[in-house]
């Protein structure tokens, strides 16, 4: 407690300039976006070596001039994310909605009045903090939202991000509790939905399933295929668009409305395939900042 009491102490003014840029329509901080894009592209030079390399890598067919165009594009969109996630801690629902508008939540609510639950995959693509807002475009008030998320080692920000996510509504559940309360939630009897952000790079020791993405040999997290055939909940992605600056939309597929018939690692390829389309959509709108192929060498030949 004591711990936690001296990083609110410190971190408070840092809170205080939060709260206040948040206040500030978003025309203005995209003011402040393209500030920012200045140092963090020219002086600190943040991952642009491996934003750079992933590219690379990803569009073999692509020459420099576009791959620079692209990375330059990354950044600014990057930027933006900062102060659209800022901004979460002061916006309406009706600007929200407005910015972010979903298609196919009848899929959803069609799964829901069936008795199913659900299980959705996203990924880092677009403003996936403004997803969660999905809750304001359901008709069912008894539906349980919640989303998989890894806990940060700083508590003060860990904190400060789970506010923020649950800005919609929506719970969030330790990466370690998954399970354990996706089954609760069954027994409850309450319909469920649940989204996990599967783009990441399972650890070494989880590594189950390789396949080829954006153009190479990729670990792929299989968890969600498996909770999902343990529960039997159907799965559904959030393939996301931006628009434009500012305004995302964000369209509900359907991945497997039935997954103990699905054959092993089929949801997963599904995801994939979903995933590498958004991405080939409009590259500069992935967070290419990850080490998503650290792993690449662990694979067998």
């Amino acid at each position: 407690m004591k711990k936690v009491t001296i990083e609110n102490i410190l971190y408070s003014p840092l809170y205080l300039c939060f709260k206040l840029h948040a206040m500030l329509p978003l025309r203005v901080l995209y003011i402040l976006s393209d500030i920012l894009f200045f140092p963090l592209y020219y002086i600190i030079r943040y991952r642009r070596k491996m934003v750079i390399e992933n590219m690379r890598n990803s569009f073999p067919e692509k020459d420099d001039k576009e791959i620079l165009r692209m990375e330059r594009a990354f950044y600014h969109h990057f930027c933006d994310y900062v102060v659209e996630t800022i901004k979460l801690m002061h916006i309406s629902d009706e600007e929200m909605r407005m910015r972010t508008q979903f298609y196919g939540v009848e899929l959803l609510d069609k799964a829901i009045a069936e008795g199913r639950s659900c299980l959705m995959y996203l990924g880092h693509y677009g403003n996936w903090e403004w997803v969660p807002s999905v809750t304001l475009w359901m008709h069912n008030p008894e539906v349980i939202f919640a989303q998989i998320y890894r806990p940060l080692k700083n508590k003060w920000f860990d904190h400060f991000f789970l506010k923020l996510r649950s800005r919609f509504n929506s719970h969030c559940i330790p990466k370690q509790d998954t399970l354990r309360e996706i089954i609760r939630y069954r027994n409850s009897g309450q319909p469920s939905i649940t989204g996990f952000m599967a783009d990441q790079t399972p650890s070494p020791t989880n590594i189950h399933f390789w396949m080829t993405f954006l153009n190479q040999d990729t670990p792929v997290l299989t968890g969600v295929e498996k909770i999902a055939k343990k529960v039997d909940f159907a799965v559904f992605y959030f393939d996301v668009e931006k628009v434009r600056r500012g305004y995302y939309a964000v369209t509900i597929r359907e991945v497997e409305l039935h997954p103990k018939e699905a054959s092993e690692f089929d949801i997963t390829r599904k995801y994939m395939g979903l995933m590498e389309n958004t991405i080939r959509r409009a590259p500069e709108y992935w967070l290419w900042t990850h080490n998503r192929w650290k792993h690449k060498g662990l694979k067998k030949k």
